[in-house]
């Protein structure tokens, strides 16, 4: 029994261990009650994370009861759920001092290194093969810089941001989001500054390919200032509610050139941004979830009161839904979708496929502007490979590195209205894609995919990204 209740460290098999049971320890076999029932919660491990949180994310109090046969799923839930913080490296779980129907529950961790100062390297198009094939791997569309990063900052999961960018895109941005700022942990708070200014605008879409203008002045400047609310009553739902200011100028060439590209020939637009969101989150991973369920809904009113130069209202779904069909053997089925109204919106306020996380594989050189859209994705998974490897010189509690790699063939659908397509040939019509790929996934919430796909006009090619796929 005591093989039952001995959880194992992350996702990886391999890094399963065992705690070795104290001399007050009693083993499950001698208890023929079918119940046991929670004394004391211990937490060992954490020099940087406050107990309070540690405990928070548990859902476990002193004087429950957890029946025999539930207990391995239980403790797991829970040690998952320390792992889904993202504070913690590893954490195991484990059953103490077992008297009669009582015992205590002890949770190990072991802390993340929280403070990261780090180059950024990063591509200014939507995705690698647009900059490698249609830029010509132009060093032109690199953004360059530093990041700072201190998460845990007060040992309250906080997180304090700040980034200094040049290159394609000059950008200085700095946020603070503190989740819990009452004692019943469950509101919290946040907020954030940002200012970039481009010399190269994507002033129109032709034939759904972006189209650029450049000139050696800064041609677009954005301003962002933002407040976040969160209410996390429970362990899986979070409500949060954004209130941002924008403000957005371009040179007048740029109007001249698509008068639509902030509407009515403008060249400057100030609104506000009020967005409400609700996600539920239950899944074995957040980083990368191979069983579970994801949904993330979203109401937005964009333009309030007289700042209101854009003005629309928008509301946006997205789920997933993941599951085991055998050893090794995953599947996954996703939807996201958009309505905005009203349908006759500016230029930089009709982006529909083909931008941020909104594309279906295999029409990564494509972008379909519109105000609505859907889109439809399937994945199958199968592990191929689990290993560890050990980095030289690093601490030895971060030297192992732990690695999957999972095949798996795809298939998505989508679909994207605008009111107004222009020559857009994939605009207001079902469009399809699929193809095979390689999932690489490791810790510190990085995934390389590599995939090879193909889409309903027949093109093929070999896409890489460096996030989940829904």
């Amino acid at each position: 029994m005591m093989g039952l209740i001995c959880l194992l460290g992350l996702i990886w098999p391999d890094t399963a261990r065992c705690r070795t049971r104290d001399n007050n320890s009693t083993p499950a076999v001698t208890q023929d009650s079918g119940y046991l029932i929670v004394r004391n919660i211990i937490i060992t491990g954490n020099k940087k994370t406050r107990t309070s949180i540690i405990l928070r994310e548990i859902s476990t109090v002193p004087g429950d009861t957890i029946y025999l046969k539930d207990l391995a799923e239980t403790l797991e839930e829970r040690r998952k759920q320390l792992l889904n913080t993202s504070l913690f490296l590893n954490a195991t779980a484990n059953i103490k001092n077992w008297e009669g129907n009582n015992a205590d529950l002890v949770f190990e961790v072991w802390e993340r290194w929280y403070t990261f100062a780090f180059p950024i390297f990063k591509l200014a198009d939507r995705n690698f093969n647009q900059w490698w094939v249609e830029k010509g791997r132009s060093l032109d569309r690199i953004n360059l810089g530093v990041k700072g990063t201190q998460e845990n900052l007060t040992g309250r999961n906080d997180a304090l941001d700040a980034a200094f960018q040049f290159g394609y895109t000059q950008r200085i941005a700095v946020s603070y989001n503190l989740p819990y700022i009452d004692k019943s942990f469950r509101h919290g708070l946040g907020i954030s500054f940002s200012y970039s200014r481009n010399r190269e605008v994507n002033d129109s879409t032709n034939n759904n390919k972006q189209h650029f203008f450049r000139k050696d002045e800064f041609l677009r400047q954005v301003y962002t200032i933002g407040l976040r609310y969160s209410y996390r009553k429970a362990i899986n739902t979070r409500h949060q509610v954004f209130l941002n200011y924008n403000f957005e100028r371009v040179a007048d060439s740029v109007a001249i050139l698509n008068p639509n590209y902030l509407g009515k020939g403008r060249t400057s637009v100030r609104y506000l941004d009020l967005t409400y969101r609700v996600s539920y989150i239950k899944a074995d991973s957040w980083v990368y979830p191979l069983k579970g369920i994801s949904i993330m809904g979203e109401a937005s009113k964009r333009g309030i009161g007289p700042l209101s130069d854009i003005d629309d209202v928008r509301f946006r779904l997205n789920l997933a839904r993941y599951w085991q069909v055998k050893r090794k053997t995953y599947a996954a089925l996703g939807m996201r979708g958009q309505v905005k109204f009203s349908a006759e919106q500016p230029y930089i306020n009709q982006q529909a496929l083909g931008y941020a996380d909104d594309y279906l594989r295999g029409l990564e050189y494509y972008v379909i502007d519109g105000t609505s859209f859907i889109i439809l994705k399937s994945s199958l998974r199968q592990e191929m490979l689990s290993f560890k490897f050990k980095l030289p010189i690093v601490p030895k509690k971060f030297n192992s590195v732990p690695v999957r790699i999972l095949a798996k063939a795809f298939a998505d659908g989508g679909y994207a209205y605008s009111k107004f397509p222009g020559n857009g040939f994939l605009n207001n019509r079902f469009l399809y894609s699929g193809g095979i790929g390689l999932d690489i996934v490791s810790f510190y919430d990085t995934c390389l995919r590599i995939e090879y796909s193909i889409n309903q006009l027949g093109q093929k090619g070999l896409f890489l990204h460096t996030s989940i796929d829904m």
